[in-house]
């Protein structure tokens, strides 16, 4: 490959030079387009000394700083990603889909590592695990934010930190939902359109990350734990006197709540087909209601039990898969549905 430039070299350096412009110095610019063709071009062995060797004989060193000691702003890049991804598949019809990439590591010190979900193996493992944001249209993604959780093992260990030399703006501890929330500020505030925010139960059963979505005025629909509990939408409030002991001072729901699960197992199931896949067309079995979820203040109930009161009103919708898997998502407060067929409102179920 020394000395000769490929067709798709060429596609690339033509990509990459929005990105390469705004890095600003020459050295990295030079050395920017070198390492990225060695992640995606031939070879099995991407670390830096081979890639250096397949495409800049004597070039080791320079590349070794690029990558691990230089010292380089990354927001100009982070920006051009965002307007990049908004040129390319940016609109109404677009989604942005929240999810966590994790990353397995068998040792200790580097910043984030420990014991927990691993999403790339299914199972609680030694691993960085990052909140990453994609914008998507038409079945075609593009990663637009990747940022490390820093778990409580790490944030609570001010010598660990510092030894890592992790900034001091990032040791503070936050919460996957948060980061999340923080990186869509960004996405919004840049301009990128998109109609819509999708993620797992990982951060839908997150009451306030629901809520934080509608403040923001966005449409969403999250994944949720099949044992949320919920309250039907039409759940009355009521003033109970007590018998005796002091008079209650707040109103309790007139009836329990009940898991997400047992709510839609009850509803009218039908067969929706949607698109083709590699595997002929995708089908499955769904069903909706009108729900509170029980995420609100707790009160102490007439049984000395402490309860969740309702909170916000929003579709429950339940999906029933051939293999038997069972997805429950929670979907924009029911108030602002644009659901088009007057069968939504039958009964509180959606005519799916």
């Amino acid at each position: 490959m020394v000395g000769t430039k490929s067709k798709w070299e060429d596609e690339l350096g033509r990509w990459l030079k929005p990105f390469l412009d705004r890095l600003g110095h020459k050295a990295r610019r030079r050395m920017c387009p070198l390492y990225i063709s060695g992640l995606i071009g031939p070879g099995d062995r991407k670390s830096v000394q081979p890639m250096a060797a397949r495409l800049a004989p004597g070039k080791y060193d320079q590349l070794h700083h690029f990558i691990a000691d230089g010292v380089w702003d990354a927001a100009p890049l982070e920006a051009e990603l965002l307007i990049q991804a908004d040129r390319l598949v940016g609109g109404k019809d677009a989604v942005l889909v929240i999810d966590d990439t994790a990353m397995p590591k068998k040792g200790d010190r580097s910043v984030g590592v420990a014991p927990q979900y691993a999403s790339s193996l299914g199972k609680t493992a030694n691993c960085q695990t990052l909140v990453s944001l994609t914008l998507a249209r038409s079945e075609v993604p593009v990663m637009v934010a990747l940022r490390l959780f820093v778990p409580e093992s790490w944030t609570s260990n001010l010598v660990r930190l510092k030894r890592a030399g992790v900034p001091v703006e990032h040791r503070a501890a936050r919460t996957k939902p948060e980061i999340a929330l923080a990186e869509i500020d960004c996405v919004i505030a840049s301009g990128v359109r998109f109609g819509c925010v999708l993620a797992d139960s990982g951060y839908g059963s997150s009451g306030p990350f629901r809520q934080a979505l509608s403040e923001r005025g966005l449409l969403w629909a999250v994944g949720l734990s099949r044992r949320q509990n919920v309250y039907p939408a039409d759940i009355a409030l009521i003033f109970p006197i007590a018998r005796t002991g002091k008079p209650r001072k707040y109103h309790i729901p007139d009836q329990p709540p009940v898991s997400a699960e047992a709510l839609l197992a009850e509803g009218n199931w039908q067969r929706v087909s949607w698109r083709r896949g590699t595997k002929g067309r995708l089908t499955c079995r769904f069903t909706a209601r009108r729900v509170r979820v029980a995420d609100g203040h707790k009160h102490r109930m007439l049984n000395s039990r402490m309860q969740c009161m309702p909170g916000d009103e929003v579709w429950l919708v339940g999906e029933r898969r051939s293999t038997g898997e069972q997805k429950i998502l929670c979907v924009e407060p029911a108030g602002r549905c644009h659901h088009q067929d007057a069968r939504c409102h039958d009964q509180g179920q959606v005519g799916l």
